[in-house]
């Protein structure tokens, strides 16, 4: 496709309403950053209040509906023709859903969330900084990492590759809704579906690239004794927004699939490093009745509310990360779609699901176990530096207590940095995708354009209010989306049940005059 034709695919109905929308909000950030950090959080505390228990109830029933489908009769659909192969190995398939889908998220947290539950533990469950705390530190860290995200990433990137793939209709949100609202997906309410997916992209992005420049900054500071500071945080955005923009035009099966097979490999050999050097014995315990404790609590904790629970904590944590969760959902589910086709259903769904929550059951009981075994030995003071000087400096005053800590604070920094680089690379070309009519390779300075405006929204963020305004715009981004998401599982139902029952074969002849013909042929 010729330049000039990628420019021609942009969706102004789509595009325009989007850089609207943001250009707005960094405007009014950048001239009124109290004002807009007042109305947020006026709005954020709306939302936990009236609306906290949807985000619970309805991430627990994404997680039912993924694993319904991986084992009954519709898992043997297929993703495309029954014929077709997957286009990426599976190694690098499941690097790169990993890499993106979550990479600096765990550099950050892996250590503070258990440090973080350890010196409070959630709802009063444990007495703090006991053994019991510990269990439950690492019960709550795999809960928030592990099953329940990738349910909603599944979902999202389930029924995009089943209508792209199979019914041959754009990777857009809006092409999944083609059973429920027919030839009305090329119409307004189609255009605020893909309208809401950029903007929650964007903020979810916005929201680890924050976060991945503070832990930068500590890293820094650490080492080289740079200083902290909003100031430098917003360089380091600078820096690594030119980097993730030129890996971003490269295209997926360069930039980001190198980038995310390199992630996997340096990330495995820490994480080798510190099961090692580190506590390896307390480790296995750890990882065996962990691992126990937090499948036999699943249901209760999936459907733990405000009624009577702490409320506080409930927004902080589980409502922060199942909204930044579906903040996310449309940028990793389309890209996990654009990389899925040719596998089954029970391929996609055991791939995305199961294997990803295995290695972050990994990351957490050797990352979380070690930095536990520390407190509990008396050895630490972690708590008392991730609440004195934040969650950022937490890996890094982990790794000062072993052996080679400059060289793995180093390396640590660098992993950073490329899953900062992947993750936002990934998530422009979506942007670029989603309000280009789902054409595969947006013209570049589409992508470009989302990349600025991604690292522009994350400096926003920092400055109205470091790691609070960063989690504040996840969730107010994830609300609307996360009812496209009930709606998303709805009509990806009525379509598998078409399916299934024949009446419309893969790779169909599509009957004039119909809905989805109609759907097929605005596009």
């Amino acid at each position: 496709m010729s330049t000039t034709d990628r420019l021609r695919s942009i969706d102004p109905a789509v595009f325009w309403p989007a850089i609207a929308i943001t250009a707005g909000f960094i405007s009014w950030g950048a001239v009124a950053p109290d004002s807009l950090a007042s109305v947020t959080q006026a709005t954020l505390s709306a939302i936990i209040s009236g609306f906290g228990w949807g985000f619970v109830v309805s991430t627990a029933l994404f997680l039912v509906f993924a694993g319904f489908l991986a084992i009954s009769r519709f898992g043997k659909i297929k993703l495309g023709a029954d014929d077709e192969l997957p286009e990426f190995r599976t190694v690098s398939w499941v690097c790169m859903m990993f890499s993106v889908g979550m990479g600096i998220g765990l550099m950050f947290w892996g250590v503070a969330e258990p440090v973080f539950h350890f010196g409070a533990p959630p709802h009063g469950l444990a007495a703090a900084q006991s053994k019991e705390a510990a269990l439950v530190a690492m019960k709550y860290s795999y809960f928030h990492w592990a099953l329940h995200p990738w349910a909603i990433y599944a979902i999202v990137g389930l029924a995009i590759a089943y209508f792209t793939y199979r019914k041959g209709l754009p990777i857009l949100i809006s092409s999944a809704f083609t059973p429920l609202l027919g030839s009305a997906v090329s119409g307004p309410i189609g255009k605020t579906i893909d309208i809401l997916a950029v903007i929650a992209t964007l903020f979810g992005t916005a929201t680890s690239l924050g976060l991945g420049a503070q832990q930068i900054n500590s890293g820094l500071n650490f080492l080289w004794g740079t200083g902290e500071g909003t100031g430098i945080a917003l360089a380091i955005i600078a820096v690594l927004s030119v980097l993730f923009i030129l890996s971003a035009v490269s295209g997926v099966g360069k930039g980001v699939q190198f980038l995310s097979n390199m992630n996997m490999v340096v990330a495995a050999a820490l994480l080798l490093f510190l099961a090692i050097v580190g506590p390896t014995i307390f480790i296995l315990n750890t990882f065996t009745e962990a691992l126990g404790d937090y499948l036999a609590d699943l249901v209760t904790m999936s459907f733990r509310t405000a009624a009577f629970s702490d409320g506080k904590w409930l927004g902080s944590w589980t409502i922060f990360y199942w909204a930044w969760w579906v903040s996310w959902a449309p940028f990793v589910g389309v890209f996990i779609a654009r990389i899925s086709k040719g596998r089954t259903i029970r391929e996609f769904v055991i791939g995305v699901l199961l294997i990803p929550s295995g290695v972050t059951f990994l990351w957490f009981t050797i990352m979380g176990g070690t930095a536990l075994h520390s407190e509990l030995m008396g050895i630490g003071g972690l708590v008392e530096a991730v609440n004195n000087k934040g969650a950022a400096i937490s890996l890094f005053a982990l790794l000062e207590q072993y052996p080679g800590t400059a060289f793995t604070s180093f390396v640590a920094i660098f992993l950073v940095a490329i899953f900062f680089v992947s993750g936002a690379d990934a998530a422009s070309i979506v942007m670029g995708m989603l309000s280009s009519r789902g054409t595969l390779e947006p013209a570049r300075g589409v992508v470009v354009l989302w990349g600025v405006l991604a690292g522009a929204s994350a400096c926003v963020l920092l400055v109205m209010g470091g790691l609070q305004g960063l989690q504040t715009a996840s969730i107010i981004a994830a609300a609307p989306f996360l009812v496209v998401m009930v709606g998303l599982c709805v009509s990806l139902w009525m379509a598998l049940l078409d399916d299934l029952e024949g009446v419309s074969e893969q790779a169909p002849p599509i009957a004039e005059g119909s809905p989805l013909a109609d759907a097929v042929a605005a596009e």
